[in-house]
């Protein structure tokens, strides 16, 4: 025998009695085709087949000292497992009972006790074998096939449109010399994923790489993979009590749902595609082109007028995509751009959703038609049996707006406004005025809610809007106004003007030190210093603004005046009502800081006494280190840091600020050298 039995036998007991069952009925019909065999002798070989199972699979098994080696097939079940498939059991068989390999290579029966030490590894040598075979993969066979086919196979849609349900699906076919439908879809994206060999026919078969297929399909197959992926989880993951016939969604086709669409659009456009319709198939072309949706406006004899499209609506399909909408005609399948979609195709919609072919109008409505529809859809309307002169008295003069605005006795904003066209002039809010004229509906109202948007309220009796809202006033004020300014004509009154946003200024800032207490002049400032409080609250606050009481604003953020009044109050204790007082006095320890907040004014005039200055000036650091020498006994016991706090202490004492000496500065306060630090301090302390 070639193959010793008690390998077979271990092999069966691997396959299962199912699979080893289907292995001989495969082996008895013959079925099992040794392509080709290499050996070094009778007891070493190798062999490969084609087991013709559903589809033509390839085995391949290589046998060393009588035992299974390694085994591999392009079947599913191999894949899935790395194990023993009836397809390479089926290959085993025929190789030990065909009569040429038995003459052949004889007899190869091996002691039982070596055989078994070598089964007893050989799954790991399966397994390591099938990674190397795969990584080797283009020395094999496959690889001559996938060469043969490469860029070769194209993939073809045929799409099926109900008009009844509103559903299209697309079905494919794939091939090259001829067309074979993919039957299932799922399928046919695990062949891709695994890359496995299939027969679909005479004239086709190969491996499903991404290479095999034509540059002009590559576009296709992705749009299948995509959705076949969805459609083969959705049907292996759904609850069986609501599949249909077994299935979710459909594996021989793909529903074209409004992301679908446009992503079939977006590889099709430009292209002819098979589209059946009405159980007629027409070749129908992808297009971006825009149709020739047009409607005409006849007057008839009587004085009305009649509005109708220029071609059969029950001819024309409308398709919704998820950012586009399509028409659906004889020839082609149009892509709708923004601007047809707004105006001819919604008017179009109009008269499908109402089964309508055509609306009657008399001349008071030719007003509105004019005023709304006209503005969406003037470049698709032709005219009959009516001239551009007679239909002047229906189209409305361009439409100018004036808005006056002012403040109320209570500081309200308010606002009147005056539509204008020509020399005809209407407030939009008073109802018993009457136009008997043509207006433009639509950009009256868009500038009326541009109002509403602001937050503007009506104020019927008075005929005009009004905005109590303080925040609401100082957003106008600061932002929605400009937008206003653009969009029409505005005017303001004197009143109005006193009103707006106001950037508090320091025109100038006295600073004095006499009689050992700091003092700071702040009567320049051109708010009323009665208000100082409230101001400086809000701003703590982190408000936007300060309405005053004579109703202008001031604004508070990225105040540099403002930030320094509330740091002059909060960082040195000080009463509002000092600060109203317009003169603050404080203790001539809190120079540094002033110093340090009057660097943050910009724009300010700072006027400082040379008091002050001189202060200032002194305890600069590398003015002290200067100006002040240590005592002998001192200079050559202290260190660096030791005599900068000397001389820092003693420019403090001098100006009767104080000081504090810390553990943890180093100066070392218990040293007798250094007792001269506390009698300083102690010194400051007594005045």
């Amino acid at each position: 025998m070639v193959v010793n039995n008690m390998v077979i036998e271990d092999l069966s007991k691997d396959a299962g009695n199912e699979r080893t069952e289907k292995a001989r009925n495969y082996q008895k019909a013959n079925k099992v085709k040794i392509r080709r065999v290499e050996y070094e002798d009778n007891k070493n070989f190798e062999v490969s087949a084609i087991v013709m199972g559903k589809n033509p699979y390839r085995t391949f098994v290589e046998i060393k000292n009588g035992l299974v080696e390694d085994i591999s097939c392009t079947c599913e079940d191999y894949y899935n497992h790395y194990s023993v498939c009836k397809h390479t059991l089926a290959t085993i068989l025929e190789l030990n009972n065909n009569p040429q390999y038995k003459e052949e290579f004889g007899d190869n029966s091996i002691e039982n006790d070596f055989k078994n030490e070598k089964i007893k590894y050989r799954n790991f040598k399966q397994i390591v074998n099938t990674f190397y075979n795969e990584e080797i993969e283009g020395l094999s066979e496959l690889e001559d096939e996938k060469l043969k086919n490469k860029g070769t196979i194209k993939i073809e849609p045929e799409i099926y449109y109900d008009k009844f349900s509103g559903d299209m699906r697309v079905e494919f076919k794939i091939g090259n010399k001829r067309m074979y439908k993919i039957k299932n879809l799922s399928e046919f994206y695990t062949r891709m994923i695994d890359k496995e060999f299939f027969k679909y026919g005479e004239k086709l078969q190969f491996v499903h790489t991404q290479d095999v297929f034509e540059k002009e399909s590559k576009g296709l197959l992705q749009f299948i993979l995509k959705y076949a992926e969805i459609i083969k989880y959705a049907n292996s993951n759904s609850n069986s009590n609501y599949r249909y016939y077994g299935k979710a969604l459909s594996e021989t086709s793909i529903i074209l749902g409004n992301s679908g669409i446009d992503d079939l659009f977006n590889i099709l456009n430009g292209k002819t595609v098979s589209v059946q319709k009405d159980y007629h198939k027409e070749l129908i072309e992808f297009t971006e082109e825009e149709p020739k949706i047009e409607f005409i406006l006849r007057k008839r004899p009587d004085g009305t007028f009649v509005i109708f499209p220029n071609t059969e609506i029950y001819e024309i399909t409308i398709i919704k995509g998820k950012e586009y909408k399509y028409i659906l005609d004889d020839k082609k399948l149009y892509r709708i751009s923004k601007d047809v979609e707004n105006s001819s195709l919604r008017l179009l919609e109009l008269f499908k959703q109402n089964y309508l072919t055509e609306v009657e109008c008399g001349k008071e409505e030719m007003l509105e038609f004019f005023s709304i529809i006209m503005p969406k859809v003037k470049n698709r309307i032709k005219l009959e049996n009516v001239t551009e002169e007679e239909l002047e008295e229906y189209k409305p003069k361009p439409l100018e707006v004036k808005v006056y605005l002012d403040f109320d006795k209570n500081n309200y904003l308010i606002a009147y406004i005056e539509f204008i066209y020509g020399e005809n002039k209407l407030n939009p809010l008073d109802e018993k005025q009457k136009a008997n004229f043509p207006r433009n509906m639509i950009k009256e109202t868009k500038s009326l809610n541009l109002f509403r948007q602001s937050g503007f309220m009506l104020d019927i009796k008075n005929l005009r809007f009004i905005l109590p809202n303080d925040d609401k006033i100082y957003e106008f004020l600061t932002e929605d106004i400009n937008l206003y300014m653009q969009k029409f004509d505005v005017m303001v009154t004197d009143n109005f003007k006193t009103k707006q946003i106001r950037q508090p200024k320091m025109s100038r800032l006295g600073v004095k030190v006499e009689n050992d207490l700091l003092s700071i002049d702040l009567s320049k400032i051109d708010i009323d210093s009665n208000e100082l409080k409230d101001m400086l609250e809000k701003y703590s606050l982190k408000k936007k603004y300060h309405r005053l009481k004579d109703g202008s604003f001031i604004n508070l953020e990225d105040n540099k005046e403002i930030d320094f009044l509330d740091k002059l109050a909060t960082g040195m204790g000080v009463d509002f009502k000092d600060i109203e007082e317009g003169e603050l006095k404080l203790p001539v320890s809190r120079t540094l800081y002033l110093d340090r907040l009057l660097k943050g004014i910009k724009g300010t005039e700072v006027i400082k006494n040379n008091e002050y200055r001189k202060i200032v000036s002194d305890l600069n650091k590398e003015q002290i280190e200067e100006d002040l020498s240590l005592p002998s006994k001192l200079d050559n016991t202290l260190r660096y840091y030791q005599k900068t706090g000397f001389r820092w202490l003693k420019t403090l004492d001098k100006y009767h600020f104080g000081g504090i000496l810390a553990d943890d500065m180093g100066l070392r306060k218990n040293n007798t050298n250094i007792s001269c630090y506390f009698r300083l301090c102690s010194k400051s302390k007594r005045k």
